[in-house]
């Protein structure tokens, strides 16, 4: 059979839906990464055959340059998503040195019979049935009013099924989850720039290019540029436009392509309005490679125009010229070794290579800073060393622009999460939001600290404002989850952790939040189900010690606890977790000083997290709030 042709298939136990991304069994459904269905059409429409690695490249990662180990993880994680056993699998199977085979049972989709629908017209024939036989045998005169009653009784039964379709087909045309606010005129997405290039090495300076756009489109003030994260999730897609215009709300999408040749770059661009479809503006330029900042100011003013937007003089200024063009690759490079496999030495040696050659180079200081910064807050690296790192790459690009949002930004953060030092840390994100009031990072760094602070109306509001230009961000969607989980709303809560992973089926950190959720509501098997399904290693452990200790297979939690603590030994705020929701009030104190000590960045995060109620009237936690500076109010245990 043909797989590729958009119809549900069955795979397995599974239905596969391609047109929606999506999969189910059992009531369940999953959302699958674009890049994953293609993949798994791929496999089905050669069920049973052998496909190499190098066929899977050129065939799902058609006109982008990315190496085997992009084939490795998507099957890993297409296998853990179809619930495959690798020792035993049942559904994709890996031939060593040949490539990968399918071989669960691969057919179209057909639709079971609806159990209403048949015990309607079970029903409506069983009584037919038995009134035809009081005519058989009864009195003559009443077998006019018996057929009339068959005739009733059976079309009474077709109206039930009738309008059981209708209402399918009303739910079908009207699904929950339709946008209801038409996209404004003034609302426009930057999609990645294909690398055209005949070596097709350079995937990084395409997705420079789209960046730089986005950012001086954004500095128009009637404008709504949808930012860096929600675009580039359509990145290798081929989506019809109208599509990708309806999921990010948008009037307009940009998009375009890059073809670098020596010292010589043509970049095609080109506006669609989403709603029609149609071509608004389009132009190709020839210019020298070092005319680009030049080039990108000119496309960002040529698209505001074809929108009949005015544009000031400073709207769509390049941030500051350059002065070496290999420090702006290096900054590049430096972007993608971040952004694609979070290798930090790498983006580390290319942001300061390019700095050595640019030393009054914004952008390559402003990365060099936020690159610090999440280090930290995601621990890899250690907080206090990351945080320092970041602290200098801030002040030096402060020196280079005083109105630099980012730097702001991350002093702020900074000011928050390891000094404790919350009106400054206020003060640094106010002056961000200033200088950059759209911008999706630095409003959730706002709503991270008005959450530390307890103050979750304020958050909601900053994350809500967050997700109106990065609407398709997971980690966006997460922090609005984790607000609202904190705020006592624990099913609006399990709505965004849930749509955080429609968007990123493989997110961490999203089913460890669910099994909490689900813990506290005591649906115990749901919330194992969810701790085995965390990626995240710590995260897993943390959930299933919760779960077991729930239980009452106590053996289980201490063996998860053992697992986390030695090997996340310097997490100790997931081990606090643990030792607080098992009301073990002496080793959770023990292991929150820790997390004080070493300024673990999670301690502001959970600090006030149902977990640690069984605390809340004891000395301790008092005492380690005022020694973190945060206001000491009445906690109502959870």
């Amino acid at each position: 059979m043909k797989a590729t042709d958009n119809r549900a298939i069955r795979i397995g136990a599974w239905r596969v839906d391609p047109t929606l991304n999506e999969m189910s069994r059992d009531g369940s459904t999953v959302k699958l990464e674009r890049r994953l269905m293609q993949l798994l059409q791929c496999l089905a429409e050669h069920a049973g055959q052998v496909i190499s690695v190098e066929e899977l490249l050129d065939r799902v990662w058609a006109g982008i340059v990315v190496t085997p180990d992009s084939v490795y993880h998507a099957v890993a994680s297409l296998r853990r998503l179809l619930g495959d056993d690798t020792k035993e699998p049942t559904y994709i199977v890996n031939i060593p040195r040949r490539g990968y085979r399918l071989v669960a049972p691969v057919a179209p989709w057909v639709d079971a019979p609806n159990v209403t629908i048949q015990n309607s017209l079970k029903s409506s024939v069983g009584s037919a049935q038995a009134i035809l036989t009081v005519a058989r045998t009864g009195s003559p005169w009443l077998r006019p009013a018996i057929v009339l009653s068959i005739v009733l009784i059976v079309a009474l039964g077709y109206v039930v099924v009738d309008r059981f379709r209708l209402s399918k087909s009303v739910k079908l045309q009207n699904p929950a989850t339709a946008t209801t606010t038409a996209p404004s005129d003034k609302s426009i997405a930057v999609l990645p720039f294909t690398d055209m290039s005949e070596s097709k090495d350079q995937e990084y300076f395409a997705d420079g290019m789209a960046e730089e756009i986005i950012d001086l489109l954004a500095r128009i003030p009637s404008l709504t540029v949808i930012g860096r994260t929600s675009s580039f999730h359509f990145k290798g897609a081929n989506e019809d436009l109208r599509i990708v215009g309806k999921e990010l709300n948008v009037g307009y999408v940009v998009e375009g392509g890059i073809r670098k040749a020596g010292s010589r770059i043509r970049v095609t661009a080109q506006l669609i309005d989403t709603r029609s479809g149609t071509h608004r503006w389009s132009e190709s330029y020839d210019r020298d490679f070092g005319d680009v900042l030049a080039l990108q100011s000119q496309i960002a003013t040529s698209i505001a125009r074809a929108l009949q937007l005015a544009v000031g003089a400073d709207d769509t200024r390049p941030p500051r010229l350059l002065h070496s063009m290999e420090a702006y690759t290096l900054y590049l490079r430096g972007r993608a070794a971040y952004d694609g496999p979070r290798d930090i030495p790498e983006a580390q040696s290319d942001y300061e290579q390019a700095l050595a050659l640019d030393p009054s180079f914004l952008r390559a200081a402003e990365g060099l800073a936020w690159m610090y910064a999440y280090a930290a807050v995601t621990q890899e690296m250690q907080s206090r060393i990351a945080w320092q790192y970041a602290k200098d790459a801030a002040e030096k690009a402060l020196l280079i622009d005083e109105d630099s949002a980012p730097a702001h930004a991350v002093l702020g953060l900074m000011h928050a999460e390891y000094e404790y030092d919350w009106d400054i840390a206020d003060a640094e994100l106010s002056k961000a939001l200033t200088l950059s009031p759209r911008d999706p990072v630095s409003l959730d760094f706002a709503a991270r600290l008005a959450c530390h602070r307890g103050r979750y109306e304020e958050a909601l509001r900053r994350i809500d404002a967050s997700l109106s230009v990065d609407p398709l961000n997971p980690r966006t969607h997460r922090r609005k989850g984790f607000i609202l989980y904190l705020a006592g709303d624990d099913h609006g809560a399990e709505r965004e952790f849930r749509r955080s992973l429609e968007i990123f089926p493989t997110f961490d950190w999203d089913h460890n939040m669910l099994t909490w959720i689900l813990v506290a509501r005591g649906e115990l098997q749901a919330a194992l189900k969810e701790s085995q399904a965390e990626p995240a290693v710590g995260g897993k452990d943390q959930g299933l010690a919760i779960v077991y200790h729930a239980l009452g297979r106590n053996a289980e939690s201490d063996m998860a606890l053992t697992r986390l603590i030695n090997e996340f030994p310097d997490w100790p705020t997931g081990a606090a977790i643990i030792y607080g929701y098992r009301a073990e009030a002496d080793r959770a104190f023990e292991w929150l000083d820790r997390a004080y000590t070493i300024r673990d960045p999670d301690l502001t995060m959970w600090i006030r997290s149902p977990f640690f109620a069984w605390l809340r009237n004891d000395p301790r936690y008092k005492a380690l709030l005022r020694k973190m500076n945060l206001s000491v109010r009445d906690e109502v245990a959870d």
